[in-house]
């Protein structure tokens, strides 16, 4: 599948960088003009995987976030955010609902579940001491026409 068009961004793992990394899809995406809904699917996805790198990746140490997002031919946005923090001992089961590694945290263990239920294929790769890759993928619809 070819590419259209792509961006990375590298940010350090700060939570004001949550927002930053939610506007600069959201104005990368728009220039496939999705529905208001598809935006706001793509944001909170992309939100919700950030945070997980703050917040699990990294535990209250900083390093780096790398933000990478494709426009493909045929509508399908495809987002990668990778962090080098402390890995996923078992992503089956980080992908529970519910299950968190943080239960301090005001967090209910969602993140996962979440980023599945507004994209349309979600892939996570860990290794421990190595960090985390999400993939998202959604593919927009075709409107106004």
């Amino acid at each position: 599948m070819k590419v259209v068009n792509e961006i990375k961004f590298i940010m350090p793992s700060l939570s004001v960088n949550e927002a930053a990394a939610r506007a600069a899809v959201s104005s990368f995406v728009i220039q496939a003009d999705p529905t208001v809904e598809e935006l706001a699917d793509i944001r909170t996805a992309v939100s919700e995987a950030v945070t997980n790198c703050i917040v699990h990746g990294y535990r209250g140490t900083q390093g780096k976030i790398e933000m990478t997002v494709k426009l493909m031919e045929n509508r399908e946005i495809y987002i990668k955010i990778k962090d080098n923090g402390c890995g996923i001992p078992d992503v089956k089961q980080a992908m529970e609902p519910l299950f968190t590694t943080a239960p301090e945290e005001e967090r209910s263990g969602l993140g996962f579940s979440v980023m599945e239920s507004f994209m349309d294929k979600l892939t996570v790769n860990s290794r421990k001491d190595k960090g985390t890759s999400v993939i998202m993928r959604k593919r927009l619809s075709v409107h106004g026409s």
